[in-house]
């Protein structure tokens, strides 16, 4: 069995493949169409954002039996054609979801006490007390969408805080308990102080947060994304901000990344980015919400040994 893995990793993913017999190949820096040319060749492969696996790549490949990849979304492969072909696709959601609910946490830590702009105005000699005045998470209710890997994450580590946490998802259930009240999107949309995403991209929830969807929440709300950028329309993210309908935005993932989550064009910044990057009312990062030292390993762990068990299946 051959192994080809075509985007940088911890080293333990290709050491456990490794001993667990398989053949193992590393091309991190091939482009799109050298990947092509070769993966026929291949039993298997490991990507993580920075190619897509179509239709065409799969028709080319009649001896690919698993994709994996190693993050938690699946967007940039197309699923339901590799299943019909009889490929195993995997994903590691399971990897960094620690990660993602400390993020959250972090960032919304970061926004409610004004430390991004209390920090810039101490370096400057500034010292400003009562106009960077805080406020707590305890008593809030925070509304989660999404209780996969990540939504769950973060609604573990918000218990401590003592707050109210209201969470939705529209394909499970039976997940409520005395801490996580499992709730409609009505009551999200009555009680929530501060709505957090933890939703896939897909034909569904892509732009689902515009600007009727903003105007449903009966209070000023503030919005954390960790999921994907183009969740959230940032035009209408903007417009809210600007009236105050939102107050405050956390915001891990943008709209205008590049299909890898690589870059942003800096040279072509929309005007709604802009607005953002000047706003104190806005927290932003580079999409490395899930993206730790520590998730990085088992990231790479867990998708190996996926692959091995996947591979032994099918041999």
């Amino acid at each position: 069995m051959k192994i080809l893995v075509a985007d940088s990793n911890h080293s333990i993913l290709q050491e456990t493949l490794i001993n667990a017999g398989l053949d193992c190949d590393l091309f991190w820096d091939k482009s799109a169409s050298e990947l092509i040319s070769i993966l026929p060749n291949y039993d298997g492969l490991v990507i993580r954002s920075k190619f897509k696996i179509t239709k065409e790549i799969i028709d080319n490949c009649p001896n690919l039996k698993c994709i994996g990849r190693v993050g938690a979304g699946m967007e940039n492969i197309d699923v339901d054609y590799a299943s019909s072909k009889n490929i195993i696709c995997l994903s590691v959601p399971e990897g960094n979801r620690d990660a993602v609910g400390e993020h959250c946490i972090g960032m919304l830590l970061m926004l409610f006490n004004n430390l991004k702009k209390a920090d810039e105005e101490v370096r400057k000699g500034i010292w400003l007390r009562a106009e960077n005045r805080g406020i707590e998470i305890k008593d809030k209710t925070i509304g989660i969408i999404g209780y996969g890997n990540m939504g769950s994450s973060f609604a573990k580590k918000l218990i401590g805080f003592e707050c109210k946490i209201l969470v939705y998802d529209k394909y499970i259930s039976g997940f409520g308990n005395q801490f996580i009240t499992e709730t409609g999107l009505d009551k999200i949309f009555e009680e929530c102080d501060v709505l957090s995403l933890h939703i896939p991209l897909t034909e569904e929830t892509n732009g689902m947060v515009d600007k009727d969807f903003i105007n449903k929440f009966k209070k000023n709300i503030y919005i954390i994304n960790t999921a994907r950028g183009k969740s959230l329309i940032t035009k209408d993210l903007v417009d809210a901000l600007e009236s105050g309908k939102v107050i405050g935005a956390c915001l891990d993932v943008i709209e205008y990344e590049s299909v890898s989550f690589e870059k942003l064009d800096s040279d072509n910044i929309p005007k709604p980015l802009n607005y953002l990057i000047h706003s104190d009312k806005v927290v932003l990062s580079p999409h490395i919400g899930g993206w730790t030292h520590e998730s990085n390993f088992k990231m790479s762990k867990l998708i190996a040994q996926k692959i091995i068990k996947a591979l032994r299946i099918n041999s």
